[in-house]
């Protein structure tokens, strides 16, 4: 009876043991579904891509074609570009060489206004990357729009909806809800409210605005051990990486090898990429978030026509025929 219970007690243990373990199982694979930020800092890719480019010079992204959505369309190889970038997160350095940066979705105040600015700015490279600045600035730091200098609000009539622009005003009531209203805990609120009276008092120089938004001193790093030449892998399989010049200019390098990604005859083999969807952010300092815009040097761009996975269904042409059914005689 001795051994029975014992036995018996043994597949029970067992029992509950292998239960736990296939819930933490299915608990990480669950985990594992989206990568976090962090899931990029601690997770190894899968292919070393330095060890793939190692004595290879980078072909310039801008040589691949676009959608006309200006989304780059990416086939195998190692390439790069220079583009304009903005400070998205005022009172804090601006990056060098000692900071390493990955990507990360846009967030924050007006975080929909920032994406269509920084989107719309790609295709309109005429417009002065100074005036966008100040344009941005305006926006992250809650100011009122109606004290904006006319050519920057021009640009922001090119950029923005008429809609967006309503927003800025204030909407309905004319209230402008600024960010140390909205975020009073935050630590950067008195960067802003400096920057909202700079607006407001009008007839400043760019100098004065860059004074207040960008740090001139060294960013503080915190996290010595990461590299500042790290490549992070995308959803796609394809990688990037950040090598952020300034504030207001970084170099984008691509690395692609992934079955498929030279074939444009199925939807699945395309991998697009858009620079401006997303924002680079420091992982071992407190340097400046960047936001990317157009590129640097212009380059003939050729546009193609790509098939997309859940295209909009075709507009049926009104029926002229008689109303009650019948045919004409």
């Amino acid at each position: 009876m001795m051994t029975t219970a014992l036995l018996r007690n043994i597949c029970i243990v067992l029992f509950f043991t292998a239960c736990s373990s296939a819930a933490r199982n299915a608990g990480n694979r669950k985990s594992g579904n989206s990568a976090t930020t962090q899931d990029k800092l601690t997770a190894a890719p899968a292919v070393d891509p330095q060890d793939s480019i190692a004595g290879k010079q980078p072909l310039s992204l801008l040589d691949l074609p676009q959608t006309e959505e200006g989304e780059i369309v990416l086939t195998n190889g190692f390439y790069e570009a220079d583009f304009k970038s903005y400070c998205l997160q005022p009172g804090t350095p601006s990056p060098t060489a000692r900071d390493a940066y990955l990507q990360a979705p846009i967030k924050g105040y007006r975080k929909e206004i920032v994406a269509t600015i920084l989107n719309n700015s790609r295709k309109k490279t005429w417009l002065p990357q100074r005036n966008i600045q100040l344009l941005l600035w305006s926006v992250v730091s809650g100011s009122s729009y109606n004290r904006l200098a006319p050519d920057v609000r021009n640009t922001a009539s090119q950029l923005l909806s008429s809609q967006q622009i309503f927003e800025l005003k204030g909407g309905v009531m004319g209230v402008v809800k600024t960010v140390a209203s909205v975020l009073p805990d935050n630590p950067l609120a008195g960067t802003y409210r400096s920057m909202q009276q700079l607006f407001d008092a009008g007839n400043s120089s760019y100098e004065a605005f860059e004074r207040i938004a960008v740090q001139r001193e060294l960013s503080a790093i915190t996290k010595p051990a990461l590299k500042t030449d790290q490549w992070y892998k995308q959803d796609g399989g394809y990688f990037v990486r950040y090598f952020p010049a300034s504030y207001q200019q970084v170099k984008i390098q691509v690395y692609v090898a992934t079955p498929g990604a030279d074939s444009l005859t199925k939807t699945g083999d395309v991998l697009l990429f858009n620079p401006a969807a997303m924002m680079a952010i420091p992982v071992n300092s407190n340097a400046q978030r960047l936001g990317i815009g157009a590129a640097v040097l212009n380059a003939v761009i050729k546009i193609i026509q790509v098939e997309r996975s859940n295209p909009a269904p075709a507009k049926q042409p009104r029926s002229t025929g008689p109303k009650n059914g019948k045919a004409a005689s």
